[in-house]
C-alpha cells in the first residue's frame, strides 16, 4: 500500500545498501501513480529515437512528470503526541473550521491547518500522526483554485479520519486544485498507519486540510513553508 517513512538512525547492512542509499538521497524513487506518465513519453521519444524533437520532447516530459510525482525518504520526529505537516508546501490557513459534513462529526469548529501545494511540490500526502483509519470519505466537487477559502467547502476532496493510540482523532483531507483532477488515497478504514506514512497523491496542485483535537496547540504560521512528515505543526493536547 503506502511506503513508510526511513526509521530514525537506521544504517544500510552493506556496501550495496550503502550505495543505493546515497543513490536515493539525490534520486528519490517515485510514486506508483507517475509510471504510466514517465513511461508514455519515454516510449515516445524511444520510438522517435530518430527525430531529435520528438526525442527530446519525450526526455524532458518523462523528466518533468519523475520530478512531480517523486516520493523521497522523510525521517519523522521521534517526540510523542505531535502532529506533522501532511504535505509540502506553504501554510495558507491557520484558524478554526467545522470538518467537512460527510464525516459527521458535528459542526463544533476544529483547530485547522491548511497547506497549499504548487505544481512544484512535492505532491504526496503522508499520515500526520500514527494510528489507525476509522473512515475514508470522497466527496465530488467543483476544481477551484486550491489556495481559495471556499475550496475546501466547494472542491473535489477525499476526507480521512485517524485515531491515534491514546484516542485523539485527527482528519487529514485531500482537496483538489484548479488543475488537479485525481485524488489518490490507498488507505482503508482499518489500515494501521505511522506517523508520515505516504498514503495518497493528488495531481497537479493541490491542498491538504489538517483538523486538530480543540486544545492543540498549533506552531506554524500563514506563509511558512512545511516539508510532509518532518514538520511539526502541532502539539496535541
Amino acid at each position: 500500500m503506502a511506503r513508510r517513512p526511513t526509521p530514525p538512525g537506521q544504517q544500510p547492512s552493506n556496501a550495496v545498501g550503502h550505495a543505493l542509499s546515497l543513490v536515493r538521497s539525490h534520486i528519490p524513487p517515485v510514486h506508483p501513480a507517475g509510471l504510466p506518465f514517465i513511461a508514455v513519453p519515454l516510449a515516445v521519444a524511444a520510438l522517435g529515437r530518430n527525430r531529435r524533437w520528438i526525442r527530446r520532447s519525450g526526455l524532458t516530459v518523462a523528466a518533468a512528470n519523475a520530478a512531480f510525482f517523486r516520493n523521497p525518504h522523510r525521517v519523522p520526529p521521534n517526540r510523542a503526541d505531535v502532529v506533522v505537516a501532511a504535505a509540502d508546501g506553504e501554510v495558507t490557513l491557520v484558524d478554526s473550521a467545522t470538518p467537512p459534513a460527510e464525516l459527521g462529526l458535528g459542526t463544533a469548529p476544529l483547530p485547522r491547518v491548511s497547506i497549499f501545494l504548487s505544481v512544484l511540490d512535492v505532491h504526496v500526502q503522508r499520515c500526520p500522526v500514527a494510528g489507525h483509519v476509522v473512515n475514508v470519505v470522497h466527496q465530488p466537487g467543483r476544481f477551484m483554485s486550491a489556495d481559495l477559502d471556499e475550496a475546501s467547502d466547494a472542491n473535489e476532496r477525499n476526507s480521512m479520519i485517524i485515531r491515534t493510540p491514546d484516542d485523539r482523532q485527527i482528519v487529514v483531507v485531500q482537496i483538489a486544485g484548479l488543475v488537479a483532477r485525481r485524488i489518490i488515497c490507498d488507505a482503508r478504514p482499518g489500515d494501521v498507519l505511522t506517523l508520515g506514512e505516504t498514503y495518497g497523491l493528488i495531481r497537479f496542485g493541490s491542498r491538504v486540510d489538517t483538523f486538530l483535537p480543540a486544545g492543540s496547540r498549533v506552531l506554524v504560521e500563514r506563509g511558512q513553508r512545511t516539508i510532509g512528515a518532518e514538520t511539526v505543526i502541532a502539539e496535541l493536547p
